[in-house]
């Protein structure tokens, strides 16, 4: 099941996140341990990685494969909960936090999971399915102006109306039910060159909007940040822009100081500098990789380092 993932930037990923080779790890989004894998080959026994995943089925199996590594522990949930799991764990302070936000390829290419639309499946999209609405239920129920927003926010389609009103009067003869009853519907509208990127555009809409996968990165984020020890090391990949414009804009921020007026002769606002950012530029995949793993080819790796943060109230401004 897990021998399909090929892990995308996976020696810079290791580059980035590893300080401390005996301290905690978090994986946010587990999968099959692809990532975590390579990642317990250069920590000591002492070091501990702590993973999520939503997805029962992978879950399920990756407990099974890391059964025997005393140095992993797993998860069922989101990891926006990360503060959750270091209570569980007893761990004050992370010296790595990792997630890579991809959807994998046993999610893509597996029927059962309902995230391809190459094949017949239930259009359901949710990473777990015992929570919220499926992406067909969406289809069947919201307003023409809704599903518009969906598919111009997060899928970024520019005929997001259109594309709605043809799935309100779709809909009105026939319920969604199937990958297929909306992929056979984009396809009577769409050039056959146009074809693939629309599908995409339009299943990654729905996915992020079932998911809630905007709002869980801005909360994972903001949460992670008072958990990574002085000196240690996020490390985030992403796939599409809107998911790299929220990790880009929040590291910045994070590694702004103070933003008082300059004839302030002292600090007012309180604000400190947390991070230090690490790639001015996204790391992106080798030409070899991509030519080896294509899904890999919109991969972007961000990386920042946790500052030794002290109040700057009192001080005078420089």
């Amino acid at each position: 099941m897990d021998s399909n993932h090929n892990p995308v930037l996976l020696e810079e990923s290791v580059g980035y996140l590893i300080t401390d080779k005996g301290g905690a790890y978090f994986d946010g989004t587990f999968g099959f341990g692809g990532h975590s894998r390579r990642f317990l080959k250069e920590l000591d026994d002492s070091a501990v990685i702590i993973g999520t995943d939503l997805d029962e089925i992978v879950f399920n199996k990756s407990q099974l494969n890391f059964q025997h590594e005393s140095r992993v522990r797993l998860y069922n949930f989101n990891f926006k909960n990360i503060g959750i799991a270091a209570k569980l764990e007893q761990i004050s302070g992370f010296s790595g936090i990792f997630a890579d936000l991809g959807v994998s390829s046993f999610q893509l290419d597996n029927e059962e999971e309902g995230f391809t639309y190459r094949s017949t499946a239930p259009l359901d999209l949710r990473m777990d399915k015992r929570e919220g609405k499926p992406a067909s239920w969406l289809l069947n129920n919201l307003e023409h102006k809704d599903l518009a927003r969906i598919f111009r926010d997060y899928g970024e389609e520019i005929q997001s109306g259109f594309i709605a009103n043809l799935i309100v009067k779709y809909r009105e003869a026939k319920p969604f039910r199937t990958t297929t009853d909306l992929a056979e519907l984009l396809e009577t509208v769409t050039p056959q060159r146009f074809l693939f990127k629309r599908l995409s555009r339009i299943f990654q809409a729905l996915r992020i909007e079932v998911n809630g996968e905007l709002d869980s990165l801005r909360e994972f984020l903001a949460r992670s940040v008072p958990l990574l020890e002085p000196g240690g090391r996020i490390v985030i990949l992403t796939y599409h822009s809107l998911e790299d414009r929220i990790v880009k804009e929040f590291f910045k921020e994070e590694e702004k100081g103070c933003t008082c007026p300059p004839e302030f002769p002292v600090c007012v606002c309180n604000k400190v500098s947390t991070l230090k950012v690490l790639t001015k530029k996204p790391v992106t995949p080798s030409d070899e990789e991509v030519w080896l793993n294509r899904r890999a080819r919109s991969g972007k790796l961000r990386a920042a380092e946790k500052k030794l943060v002290r109040n700057n109230s009192a001080e005078k401004r420089r």
